[in-house]
């Protein structure tokens, strides 16, 4: 498969380390990342057409990855 784009590693190198730390520290952070990567994903798969949806579907998907990433790095930067 294609590389994904949007994995948190790309999108936020700077925080790599603390990505890492913070999954093994903090149950509802790992939560966040675990459901990040599974809507991220579902988006690629369906921008992709390996697994095509609905355009109201495809833009929930990216409401719901932009919310999760907007809290990933609210724990971030914290």
């Amino acid at each position: 498969m294609s590389h994904t784009p949007h994995e948190l590693a790309d999108d936020f190198p700077e925080y790599a380390e603390k990505i890492s730390a913070l999954r093994q520290s903090d149950g509802h952070f790992a939560r966040m990342v675990t459901e990040y990567h599974d809507i991220n994903r579902q988006v690629h798969r369906a921008e992709t057409d390996v697994e095509p949806t609905s355009d109201e579907h495809m833009a929930e998907m990216r409401r719901t990855r932009m919310r999760l990433k907007d809290e990933i790095f609210a724990s971030l930067s914290a």
